[in-house]
């Protein structure tokens, strides 16, 4: 018989969870002050997000150091901060793919999003495969470094805290230990790369006379036809328009859960469930485009008279799951793991050398891909492939206030056909690490000839039709 626990309301159990995203809130408070006061951080388009992670990491140790307890548990705990991080990124996603990905009262995509699908995955293959070689041969300096561990660069910088601490722990259960701690810390110093290189570039363009930079944070009107269109229900009726948007994020997510629980049930091979699990987000992208050809399909037929979805909103939600993603993931860092100079001098090389080669080789694809708006595609590209996609729109938002270029709208509708692309590196992450050299060598092959391939068909010109 199944034992029901009775709620306690002065029991720390029942205010745990509360507490720990007071905590976090109040990190992301402090640090929007200091963001607003230090001109260096406001300057550089310092994410909000990365001060209060760095505050709350410190908050953490002097909790732990002091030995602040409530109840005998602390008041921070990891296996929250990477519960955060596991699930904020599938959220993230989930909320970005129930966004409509066609112009409004048209058929045509918005963007272009096979040839963004194919910048993205490309970038992965090639950081990938610089990453892999790094550690291959750091290996034979420091045994503590997994050969196989420079797969995490993609990870943390292509795709941010989340999956960087999804594929470390898979690392982490298969030889590589302090994986997760590894893979956020590539993630951390990705997201400085976005913002001060991405800076950097925003600037010598601006001085150059090719943009015109936003310099102020001002303020603007937001219209109502970009919160609610003609067509959408209304902001408050018998239901809040935001519940609504959380209600689907939330429903996709529980048949995404239920989906991976049968397909794991199922198939039972450890490789595999782990792996399924640690890509959470791609379920979760994959159900949240099935949802929306099952709510386009009900508005064709005329059984659904208006449309549910927001943009604007389901873009907020966005927003804040990854300001908390990015402080969780920052926070979850286990610096005694990667506190030897082993895993320090990897790190720098690794993200050193992926950075620069993420930089140059955007730099080459996205002048032949985007000749319209060239700079603005860039921003947006290289903010998000060194971090995130919020990075990727802060940077955007400082030359392209207005979203006018389709460079915003490439983020949302190139992350969708990269699922797709992207199937082989699913392959390649699931079976590099297994015993025998062929896995690891096979699988750094794999990435190299997939990515001349996917080049081929970046940089080929489109016949005329």
């Amino acid at each position: 018989m199944m034992k029901i626990l009775a709620f306690i309301n002065s029991d720390y159990s029942s205010w745990g969870l509360m507490v720990q995203f007071g905590i976090l809130s109040l990190m992301l408070l402090v640090a929007n002050i200091i963001r607003r006061k230090v001109k260096v951080f406001r300057t550089l388009l310092f994410p909000t997000a990365i001060i209060a992670g760095f505050l709350g990491l410190g908050l953490k140790y002097l909790i732990i150091g002091l030995n602040v307890t409530i109840q005998g548990e602390y008041l921070i705990s990891n296996s929250f901060l990477e519960g955060i991080t596991y699930h904020a990124i599938a959220i993230g996603f989930i909320a970005m793919g129930l966004k409509s990905v066609k112009k409004e009262g048209t058929n045509e995509l918005k963007g272009r999003p096979f040839k963004t699908g194919l910048i993205i995955v490309s970038t992965y293959l090639i950081q990938g495969a610089i990453g892999v070689i790094i550690t291959i041969v750091t290996f034979n300096f420091f045994k503590g470094i997994a050969p196989f561990s420079g797969l995490l660069l993609p990870m943390g910088f292509g795709q941010g805290p989340g999956q960087a601490n999804n594929i470390g722990g898979i690392f982490e259960q298969n030889g590589f230990i302090g994986g997760k701690s590894f893979g956020l810390a590539i993630a951390t110093i990705g997201t400085i790369w976005s913002s001060v290189v991405g800076i950097y570039y925003i600037n010598k363009k601006s001085g150059e006379g090719k943009v015109k930079r936003a310099r102020e944070e001002e303020s603007k009107d937001v219209k109502s036809e970009v919160i609610e269109s003609k067509n959408e229900i209304p902001v408050s009726e018998a239901i809040d328009k935001m519940s609504i948007q959380i209600i689907f994020v939330a429903v996709v997510y529980l048949f995404s859960y239920l989906f991976m629980e049968i397909i794991t049930t199922l198939i039972k091979v450890e490789a595999i469930t782990g792996l399924i699990w640690g890509f959470n987000f791609i379920f979760g992208m994959l159900f949240s485009l099935v949802f929306k050809v099952i709510l386009n399909f009900l508005q064709k037929k005329g059984w659904m008279k208006r449309k549910y979805t927001n943009e604007y909103m389901l873009n907020r939600i966005t927003g804040v799951v990854f300001d908390y993603m990015i402080v969780a993931s920052i926070m979850a860092i286990n610096v005694s793991m990667i506190a030897k100079a082993e895993f320090w001098i990897t790190l720098l090389v690794l993200t050193t050398i992926g950075g620069f080669a993420t930089y140059y080789y955007l730099r080459l694809v996205v002048k032949k891909t985007y000749p319209d708006y060239e700079h603005e595609a860039f921003a947006a590209l290289f903010g998000n492939l060194t971090g995130t996609a919020s990075n990727g729109i802060a940077l955007l938002r400082e030359i392209d206030p207005d979203f006018k270029t389709p460079a915003s709208d490439d983020l949302v509708t190139g992350s969708s056909t990269a699922v797709l692309f992207g199937a082989p590196i699913l392959l390649i992450t699931g079976i590099i690490y297994l015993d025998g050299w062929y896995y690891l060598w096979g699988s750094l092959a794999l990435m190299i000839v997939l990515f001349f391939v996917f080049f081929y068909f970046l940089i080929r010109k489109d016949k005329a039709k």
